[in-house]
Order: structure tokens, then sequence, then C-alpha cells
């Protein structure tokens, strides 16, 4: 089985979020950080930010990359 190509022009620019440690943990002990209205909830480990809630819509990655900012 092979996959076309998708539409031309469907890929956009990367969308900058940023967040910050909320204080909390997850289940399993890792860090839960934030957006500035708290609406966007990841854990990161390492450089892998995983939403704490399931991506809505197509396109969307259940895994993201994270970089600290000096």
């Amino acid at each position: 089985m092979s996959q076309q190509p998708g539409v031309p022009g469907r890929h956009g620019p990367p969308e900058v979020v940023i967040v910050h440690a909320t204080g909390t943990l997850t289940a399993n002990g890792a860090p839960v950080y934030a957006n500035a209205p708290g609406t966007f909830r990841v854990e990161i480990i390492g450089e892998i930010a995983r939403p704490l809630a399931e991506p809505a819509g197509p396109g969307l990655h259940a895994c993201l990359h994270a970089v600290p900012l000096p």
C-alpha cells in the first residue's frame, strides 16, 4: 500500500507555545507545564513534550519538540 502526497501548501510553519511550570506533577511524577491561560498542559521529559489531553483535529501530534528558553 502506498500513500499519495498531500495537498501542496498544506503544511504551515511550526507554532511556538511557551509554557511554564505549574508546580504540580503528573501521576507518574513528571512536572506539569502550561501556557499562560492554562488551556494547553504538557509533561516534558528530555526534549519531548507530551500533551496531557489528547490533541484534537487533523495534523495534531501527541509528541512535540521542547526547547528550554535561556
